[in-house]
C-alpha cells in the first residue's frame, strides 16, 4: 500500500521540530535492521532520509548515486551491506548519534 502525501509530510513536519523523535526514527531503523526485519528497515530509513538529508545529498555525502539510493531502499531493494553501512555511517554522524550494539536475552 503507498503511503499518503499526508502521512509523509506528518513525518516530515514532526521530524522538524522534535530532535528527541527524529532520533528515534533513526533508531528504529537501525533496530529493525539488526532484528533482520528489512523491510520495515528500508521504509523508516527512506522516511527519514526524505524528512532529513534528501537523496540527492545523502548521495553527494556517501558517493552513491541517489536513484540507486532510492532503489536499495525501496520495497524490492537488495541492499549491498558496504552500501548500507556507508548510509547509517552518514546518518550517525549527520544526526550527532552513534549507536552500540549490545547483547540482551530474548
Amino acid at each position: 500500500m503507498a503511503l499518503t502525501r499526508d502521512f509523509k509530510e506528518t513525518i516530515r513536519a514532526r521530524v522538524e521540530c522534535d530532535p528527541k523523535f527524529r532520533k528515534e526514527l533513526l533508531r528504529e531503523g537501525i533496530e529493525c535492521m539488526l532484528s533482520g526485519d528489512i523491510a520495515t528497515a528500508k521504509t523508516i530509513l527512506r522516511d527519514y532520509i526524505n524528512a532529513t538529508v534528501g537523496f540527492t545529498a545523502l548521495a553527494a555525502h556517501t558517493r552513491i548515486p541517489s536513484k540507486s539510493l532510492m532503489r536499495m531502499l525501496g520495497p524490492a531493494g537488495n541492499p549491498r551491506a558496504d552500501n548500507l553501512f556507508e548510509v547509517v555511517s552518514f546518518l550517525q554522524r549527520r544526526e550527532g548519534v552513534r549507536f552500540h550494539v549490545r547483547t540482551a536475552s530474548v
